[in-house]
This record gives structure tokens, C-alpha cells and sequence, in this order.
């Protein structure tokens, strides 16, 4: 698949319907490329990859908030007397677990690894 089916398949699945955030889901397609290419060891996404690619570009959209100009996290603490609130990092996978970026993709992405010596 070409590059410009995958953003307008990327736009569709994130549901952006116009070109403002195009160079943002660019990187995010370079980086999810650049990501299989480098686990597997080969030197093209191959058709079978190219929805899990999709797939692992929408969670690296929004685990990464790229999204939003400001990332929310999760409130880390919070302290009634003086009134103090800590938020954690809304992109830090080690302070939200549920963010784990590659999920079961290696499982998937284990079929296309090639040794490298």
C-alpha cells in the first residue's frame, strides 16, 4: 500500500477529515514503519502487515497524544489540606500500564521476523 492510501486509511480510522494533522499521521506511519522494519529485520512492510501497521499507528496516535496540543494525564495524588493535585504524564507507558504500546503485535510480527546475524 502506497503512503497515501495508508494516511487517508489512518485519517479514516482516527475519523480526521481534513489535511491540518496530515504531517503528524506522516510521522506516526514513518515511525510504526520504521518500528516493523527494525523488529522484523526486512526491508518492506509486506501486504499481510499493513493492518497491524494501521493498527499499531492508531495506538501510537493516541498513546502518544499527538492528537491534542496538551496531553491530560491520569491524577497521580492528591492532598485535601492546602489542596494539592499531581498528575501523571499522559504519554509515560511505565505510569500508564493500560498504554502498553505493543500490546500482542509481536506475536503478529514474529511471522515476518528474519534472524539477523
Amino acid at each position: 500500500m502506497e503512503k497515501q492510501n495508508r494516511l487517508e486509511r489512518l485519517k479514516q480510522l482516527i475519523r480526521v477529515k481534513n489535511e491540518e494533522k496530515d504531517p503528524v499521521l506522516l510521522f506516526v506511519l514513518d515511525k510504526t514503519e520504521d518500528m516493523i522494519l527494525n523488529y522484523c529485520n526486512i526491508q518492506k512492510i509486506p501486504e499481510k502487515l499493513e493492518k497491524v501497521m494501521l493498527n499499531m499507528a492508531v495506538d501510537l496516535y493516541r498513546a502518544e497524544s499527538l492528537g491534542q496540543e496538551q496531553a491530560e494525564g491520569t491524577v497521580k495524588s492528591i492532598t485535601e489540606g492546602d489542596v494539592t493535585v499531581s498528575f501523571a504524564s499522559a504519554s509515560s507507558v511505565s505510569e500508564n500500564l493500560g498504554m502498553t504500546f505493543l500490546k500482542d503485535y509481536t506475536a503478529q510480527l514474529d511471522r515476518y521476523r528474519k534472524l539477523k546475524w
